[in-house]
């Protein structure tokens, strides 16, 4: 039952418009709320996002209402409290407000005032003969699923997955070596049933686009009449000696929540010597968790530093000196010849030798070298050519190219760019929050058909002894970074950028930089490169209302 609450501190809602203001409410311990005012009204909604709980105080308002989160790119519709963009599955809560007795109110339950979140109820007690098939079970497939009931989609949706369980947050399996179902998994099992979606162990082996079918290994064959591709990626196994997959034991890739577990289980007590081959994000992250858990972690990395080619070697080199901190030892522009069996068992890995002649002892072994389109179920076919890299290519709509009512998100999906430095080349981004983008533009496509697609600025961010936020896209290459604030602390910001554009921007301790530097992008208001020379604030930069993409 809805109840009026008093805002503690609060007397009038004398607000202008672009403000934020976070406050408390009275009677409810811990209870707090967000006003926000924008085009000459005044909203209440929950105060942290609901993907990490980050303060929204902090994030970015626009003119025309949409809300950023700081740390992660989460937006919200002011208005509603809807979900815009991913990470956040859960939208806000939104409150009544109004003033009396010289003070200011909001009328809601108390319940929802602690749970700070509006719970998403996608339950459906029926289903239409529409059906959509989803092939794959990662970030993409939760965004296209959460996406397709929230939208009102009242079909059949089935989703094969060679994991076989519901999806998981996959960014917590380097970052923490989370090995739980139940830590790991966005929903809890009866969500999903609650909702019609269902949700299939097994392994797709072919698809005929003709006869809308899709054949898996068990022998099962599925219709359907739209179907999402979202395979993700293959973790890529080095072709060397003892590095090849189920060549020697305890050499481990991470991808699943499996690998997470194996990875736990050879660890054991800790104490271990662990070599990580690859100077990724993946392999920085795990290699950071490792260390953290008292182990031994050397990484080794091809450039001169981590990320070099992606992030530029002085960002690099922020990054290297952070986990080292933590206790990792780095061998950089090395090159890997092969990997020893143990001494004690023959069967198990005991050492990685480099190509100089170093020789690192290991109880396990994580090769972080990157993952390829998982579209090996496509290779024969002769409706689907795919790109050189494996990939399929799309057009804005995520539509599959010369095929109806196919899509492709994700790892495996090379779409046209139109962010900064864009102009709508194609590409592959394999990142967490572009494929539940991909898959929310998706379902909102299907669930509204003749609805244009709502393009969106990449966003990433990666745990490496501080935590790195990260918009835009450097696929197109990039010719210089300019770096603001005390790189040593490390509190930054570095832009990325080809002649005066800026294509992307990283940081770290600078929130909400980079989403203000999205929210600029998608207006094509971001300064240049000259202006950010001369001492430009990104954050005194309005915000017009006009968006662009």
């Amino acid at each position: 039952m809805a109840q009026e609450f008093k805002l503690k501190g609060v007397s009038s809602l004398n607000l202008k418009n672009g403000d934020k203001q976070e406050v408390e409410v009275e009677g409810i311990e811990g209870g707090k709320l967000l006003l926000l005012k924008v085009q000459d009204q005044v909203h209440a909604t929950s105060a942290n996002c609901t993907h990490f709980g980050a303060p929204l105080k902090n994030g970015v308002l626009t003119p025309e209402g949409r809300l950023t989160c700081p740390w992660h790119g989460a937006c919200f519709k002011v208005s509603t409290g809807d979900v815009e963009d991913a990470p956040a599955l859960d939208p806000l809560s939104k409150y009544e407000v109004f003033e009396k007795d010289g003070a200011v109110y909001v009328k809601a339950e108390e319940a929802t005032i602690k749970a700070n979140r509006r719970t998403l109820n996608l339950k459906c007690s029926s289903v239409s003969n529409d059906q959509v098939l989803v092939i794959g079970g990662g970030s993409g497939t939760i965004g296209a699923i959460e996406g397709l009931r929230g939208g009102g989609y009242n079909g059949q949706i089935t989703v094969i997955s060679k994991e076989g369980y519901r999806p998981i947050d996959r960014t917590k399996l380097s970052k923490a070596l989370l090995a739980d179902i139940s830590k790991a998994a966005w929903r809890p099992a009866e969500f999903y049933k609650d909702a019609l979606i269902d949700i299939v162990q097994d392994e797709v082996k072919s698809v005929d686009f003709h006869g809308k079918k899709v054949s898996t290994k068990s022998g099962e064959t599925y219709e359907y009449t739209k179907l999402v591709l979202a395979s993700g990626g293959t973790p890529r196994w080095l072709p060397l000696p003892g590095l090849k997959q189920g060549e020697l034991g305890n050499v481990f890739v991470l991808r699943s929540l499996q690998d997470a577990q194996e990875i736990v289980k050879a660890v054991g007590d800790n104490g271990k010597k662990v070599v990580v081959i690859g100077s990724s994000f993946i392999g920085m992250e795990v290699g950071n968790c490792l260390a953290g858990m008292k182990n031994d972690v050397s990484i080794i990395g091809m450039e001169s530093a981590p990320m070099e080619r992606v992030m530029g070697k002085k960002v690099g080199e922020i990054f290297q000196k952070l986990i080292e901190k933590n206790g990792v030892k780095f061998y950089m522009e090395a090159s890997v010849e092969k990997a020893a069996p143990s001494k004690d068992d023959s069967s198990k890995v005991g050492a990685v030798n480099l190509k100089d002649g170093t020789v690192l002892e290991a109880d396990l072994v994580i090769e972080g070298v990157g993952v390829g389109p998982a579209t090996e179920y496509l290779k024969e076919n002769s409706v689907v050519t795919l790109e050189k890299d494996g990939s399929i290519k799309t057009n804005e709509s995520f539509e599959v190219q010369g095929l109806k009512d196919v899509f492709a998100i994700g790892d495996i999906a090379t779409y046209p760019y139109h962010g900064p430095g864009g102009d709508g080349n194609p590409v592959r981004i394999e990142h967490w929050n572009v494929a539940q983008n991909a898959g929310r533009s998706v379902a909102n496509t299907i669930a509204n058909p003749g609805a244009k697609p709502k393009p969106f600025i990449p966003v990433f961010w990666s745990a490496l002894g501080s935590q790195l936020r990260y918009c835009g896209n450097t696929v197109g290459g990039y010719d210089d970074v300019v770096i603001t604030g005390e790189p040593e602390k490390p509190s930054f910001v570095a832009y990325y950028t080809k002649g005066e554009t800026v294509v992307a921007v990283a940081s770290m301790m600078k929130d909400p930089y980079c989403m203000q530097a999205a929210e600029l992008m998608r207006r094509g208001k971001m300064p240049t490169k000259s202006e950010l020379k001369n001492g430009i604030d990104l954050l005194k930069v309005d915000l017009p209302s006009e968006v662009k993409m």
